[in-house]
């Protein structure tokens, strides 16, 4: 299918951290759903959220675009 395009705010604070495996993996909208993450954070965070878009690009998960 088509991928969504899903937006996470404070995308490097440590709720979201959580949250984005869940997402990325198929948790949220189906195992079958292609999706591009669009993280969002302040500007003092993007130097956290580069190594949290690492550790998404290191688990190669199949849904991710």
């Amino acid at each position: 299918g088509e991928a969504i395009r899903v937006l996470v705010t404070g995308a490097a604070g440590q709720i979201a951290y959580s949250l984005l495996y869940s997402i990325a993996k198929g948790d949220v909208f189906g195992k079958d759903q292609p999706l591009i993450l669009v993280l969002l954070d302040i500007t003092p965070m993007m130097t956290v959220l580069e190594g949290v878009v690492m550790e998404l690009q290191d688990c190669a998960l199949p849904l991710l675009r």
